[in-house]
């Protein structure tokens, strides 16, 4: 029997240039970074884990110094009784002057080369792990081209830093049937950030920190164990922090303020603390009402740990007097047209200010 963590795509030293945080914000998430690395190691010193597999993209190497190096080797040696699997990828390329070739490692961690599909025994586990580092930023290769057959008496896993759903693209296509049908107890993937459990015996681990708002949603660590021939496997929360994209619908009777209540309303007071929000504005407003959504956003500051606005709101319009300034035009003549049918119709009353707020701007 064994028991593993399975992460990956930590993407240490990232400096979040495309979220739009602030410098200050920004700090602090690479630093929430470097935390969730450190309790991912003491989580696997405390359950006793016999592996820890790291699959691709620890570190982003543009940002990455020999000192981060160090303190990634320094925290790893802490997990001395645990065998620590490391496969690079595409952002922390295993290049002949690549940061991995620079320190010294402990005996207890495996970092797999470039080469092609290597694989490493643990007799004392009856385990055998394949794996393979990425030496460029894009990698096409068939490595599984001279692949041999396993040991169907031993516990097999690979560790591996590609692409299950694209057949052609630049990041390592894998052929997810083929995997499958190759006889591993387990597949330790990484590159896509989402978590993917497939099944017990194949999974994406995801990002353990989200690291944009493409990535909402539960993040963490992918827990394992295999025991006399059966895998099972679940995702652990473990993120500090999430992306959380909320939609608030408005109506013409919300004034200014009760849209900032509604706003504070969105979530649990503790989460809006915790939490980073992306809100969207959606629906009808008052057209004397202004959105100002940076100014809204500066407003909230106190309320939310991170918020951003986007307004998709329309104009509403007070129809009986635009009518009539607009009799002899063909503003009057499309308002006159949608009253003739039912404006208690959700669905027709949208259209009807949507087609006025575009042509009201011309």
């Amino acid at each position: 029997m064994i028991k593993f963590i399975h992460t990956g795509d930590l993407h240490l030293g990232l400096q979040f240039k495309n979220v739009g945080f602030h410098r200050e914000k920004a700090e602090n998430r690479r630093l929430e970074l470097w935390d969730t690395f450190e309790r991912i190691v003491d989580k696997g010193i405390e359950d006793n884990v016999d592996f820890l597999f790291i699959a691709g993209d620890l570190f982003e190497e543009e940002y990455f110094t020999l000192g981060d190096m160090k303190r990634v080797r320094d925290n790893l040696a802490k997990a001395w009784n645990i065998n620590i699997i490391i496969t690079a990828g595409n952002h922390d390329t295993l290049r002949e002057n690549s940061l991995y070739n620079r320190v010294e490692w402990p005996d207890n961690i495996t970092i797999f080369s470039s080469e092609g599909i290597e694989k490493k025994e643990f007799l004392d586990k009856n385990t055998t792990v394949y794996g393979y580092s990425w030496d460029s930023g894009e990698n096409e290769m068939d490595i599984f081209k001279d692949f041999s057959d396993i040991d169907e008496e031993k516990i097999n896993i690979l560790i591996i830093h590609g692409d299950v759903f694209s057949k052609e693209g630049p990041y390592l296509p894998l052929d997810k049937k083929l995997l499958e049908n190759m006889g591993f107890d387990y597949i330790g993937l990484g590159h896509i950030h989402k978590p993917i459990l497939f099944s017990n015996k194949m999974a994406y681990c995801g990002s353990p920190e989200p690291l944009d708002f493409g990535e909402t949603g539960v993040h963490g660590i992918i827990e394992g164990m295999i025991q006399d021939g059966k895998t099972n496997i679940k995702l652990l929360p473990f993120s500090k922090r999430t992306f959380l994209e909320k939609t608030l619908t408005i109506d013409e009777t919300m004034g200014y303020v009760e849209i900032m209540d509604r706003i504070r309303q969105i979530d649990e007071e503790s989460q809006l603390k915790r939490n980073l929000y992306r809100i969207i504005l959606d629906g009808i407003v008052e057209k004397d009402v202004d959105l100002n959504v940076d100014d809204m956003a500066k407003d909230l500051s106190s309320d939310f740990y991170y918020v951003e606005l986007i307004d998709n709101t329309i104009i509403g319009y007070d129809l009986d007097s635009l009518e009539e300034d607009n009799k002899d035009n063909i503003i009057g003549y499309f308002i006159r047209e949608m009253k003739d049918k039912d404006l208690e119709d959700k669905l027709i009353r949208d259209a009807l200010y949507i087609g006025l707020d575009v042509l009201m701007k011309g």
